[in-house]
């Protein structure tokens, strides 16, 4: 999740997120057997409530209800929530996040950090 775009906005949460999950090849280790390893393509209107699921409506997590919907953001202070608030609302403002970014708005599907872990014995 590191490469992901909220990655330079709020980086204690996905900090938070991978220090709280296992690693893939954690689970397919403790799953046994032999594993695959799939990615799962997110849809831009995904409404799943992860972070990653607004990988292209960015201004959607501006909201605090749709964070929320993320537990990372419950670990972290209000200075972070604060921090992550005004800078992604002026890059939006000025243009800054969909210049480098914007690509995402138009992508059907993103490739990112949610994946199906499939073990057989």
């Amino acid at each position: 999740m590191r490469d992901f775009w909220l990655y330079r906005y709020a980086p204690e949460v996905l900090d938070i997120e991978a220090l709280r999950h296992p690693t893939v090849e954690e689970l397919a280790s403790a799953l046994g057997g032999s594993g695959t390893v799939r990615t799962v393509p997110i849809p831009l209107d995904c409404t799943g409530g992860f972070d990653e699921a607004y990988y292209g409506r960015p201004e959607t997590l501006l909201d605090p209800a749709a964070r929320q919907a993320g537990s990372a953001w419950s670990f972290v202070d209000d200075r972070v929530r604060e921090h992550f608030d005004t800078t992604l609302r002026a890059d939006l403002e000025s243009g800054a996040w969909d210049e480098e970014f914007g690509h995402l708005r138009s992508r059907p599907t993103y490739e990112g950090s949610l994946v199906i872990v499939r073990a057989t014995p």
